[in-house]
């Protein structure tokens, strides 16, 4: 990604409705993110609730999760996006909505995944976003997110094509976050990946795996 001038682009909305399915092809096969989902099925009861906030195309968090035997809703800002998850994985529910406004089902969610949904927010929205996906782990529950790590207020930066204002937190005020808001956090760990694609450089990937005492 690379610096652009000028006071921020376009919403995470009208970027990913652009992007469609590109961004799947230009993230397949993120090692990090699929081993947080094996994590997840393999820390799950069948039939156990799971929320995907910026669940994209579907693939490959919700689709995996389906396949794993588990009650998949997924949600996205990006009209697009929910239209191809909905194609791609049908056995899952996708709904077009932020995850500011988002009501959780009663009783909350089991697990909660959150594979990069955050970075076009400004950071105090990240930190209450945060805050808000974790309250919905039920106890026992588990959550798992990735992003890329930083403490970055209002970047403005091309990515994929578009310009773009991007924030994000530290690792330490991440796992702060996670912490105050209950959950106990078992892994963390960051990975250099590099999307595919002749203009693509690599990025730092911050993953967290965290759990709700029961």
């Amino acid at each position: 990604m690379s610096r652009v001038p000028g006071p921020g682009g376009a919403s995470a909305a009208e970027v990913f409705d652009a992007v469609g399915a590109r961004y799947e092809e230009v993230f397949a096969g993120v090692p990090g993110q699929l081993a947080a989902v094996d994590w997840v099925a393999g820390s799950l009861a069948p039939g156990s609730r799971v929320l995907d906030v910026g669940s994209g195309t579907g693939r490959p968090t919700a689709e995996a999760l389906v396949r794993a035997g588990f009650d998949v809703t997924g949600i996205d800002v990006s009209a697009e996006m929910v239209r191809l998850a909905r194609e791609r994985v049908p056995g899952a529910r996708f709904e077009q909505v932020d995850v500011r406004e988002h009501r959780p089902s009663q009783g909350g969610y089991d697990a909660v995944c959150a594979f990069f949904p955050l970075l076009m927010m400004d950071q105090p929205e990240i930190v209450e976003s945060l805050a808000r996906m974790a309250s919905w782990v039920s106890p026992g529950g588990v959550f798992a997110m990735a992003t890329v790590p930083g403490d970055v207020r209002g970047l403005d930066i091309v990515w994929m094509g578009h310009e773009v204002t991007v924030s994000s937190l530290s690792t330490e005020d991440h796992l702060r976050v996670l912490r105050d808001a209950g959950l106990e956090v078992v892994h963390h760990h960051t990975d250099l990946y590099r999307p595919h694609g002749h203009d693509a450089e690599p990025e730092p990937h911050l993953y967290l795996h965290a759990r709700r005492p029961a």
